[in-house]
């Protein structure tokens, strides 16, 4: 039993994918490197889409042999993390902004316009989205700023996430539909509506659905995500204020 405990003690340990980033070799055999990596992926993912993102793909794109790319990321979720990571640290907010409800909604309008600039981001499994260095630095701001507002430990941490889970479903649901319409050719919200013309005039002929016939005849912003988005923040926000009392 000694003998198995020692062995077991003797096991090395290795670092996380965080603590390698981080390291400095004072001498590298390679050019290769995890920050490298990232950048590439990211351009890939940028220029085709996220199921271009393959480790044989990518290593073509750096000019290596495809094993070369395993000696630093495990598999995809690390190659995941490293480009989450990357992008999201263009997500910040000036430390002279104090207010939870600023902080918060800076955030929150930051987020969707880096989504839109990398759609792939929709795609990523959110396991992975949340335990990067750049993400948990996001969490912290905004945790930060809603921390000395009386709030026990678990109303600010849902508080948080309500905000963050809207983010994340409202811009998914925006690049799903701006690439559904991109699938089909549509170039403008009058194009997509008069090719499912015919299956939204024999839903509204059915006289189940009188209220979205009225939405449908009256709105004026069914082409302004910007302004849907920000409205649906705000209102949010307004609930997370009215029932906290903050």
């Amino acid at each position: 039993m000694a003998g198995k405990k020692d062995e077991s003690e003797s096991k090395i340990v290795e670092p996380s994918l965080w603590e390698r980033l981080e390291r400095t070799a004072p001498a590298p055999r390679t050019s290769l490197t995890l920050d490298r990596i990232a950048a590439a992926a990211v351009e890939l993912a940028d220029e085709e889409g996220a199921g271009a993102v393959t480790m044989r793909r990518l290593a073509t794109k750096l000019g290596v042999a495809p094993m070369a790319a395993y000696r630093h990321v495990t598999g995809k979720d690390d190659l995941w993390a490293l480009m989450i990571d990357r992008v999201s640290a263009e997500l910040t907010v000036s430390e002279d902004v104090t207010g939870w409800r600023e902080v918060l909604r800076s955030f929150a309008v930051q987020t969707r316009e880096l989504m839109l600039r990398h759609p792939w981001m929709a795609h990523v499994p959110a396991p992975v989205i949340q335990l990067t260095p750049s993400r948990m630095a996001v969490a912290e701001r905004q945790l930060a700023a809603l921390v000395d507002r009386g709030l026990d430990a678990d109303s600010m941490m849902a508080a948080f996430r309500s905000v963050s889970s809207f983010v994340q479903g409202a811009v998914q649901s925006e690049i799903a539909l701006r690439e559904y319409k991109e699938l089909h050719g549509w170039k403008s919200g009058d194009e997509a509506r008069q090719a499912l013309a015919p299956q939204m005039n024999y839903l509204m002929t059915t006289g189940r659905y009188p209220v979205y016939r009225q939405y449908a005849l009256a709105a004026a912003r069914k082409d302004d995500p910007t302004w849907e988005f920000e409205f649906g923040v705000d209102c949010v926000l307004d609930g997370i204020a009215k029932r906290l009392g903050i």
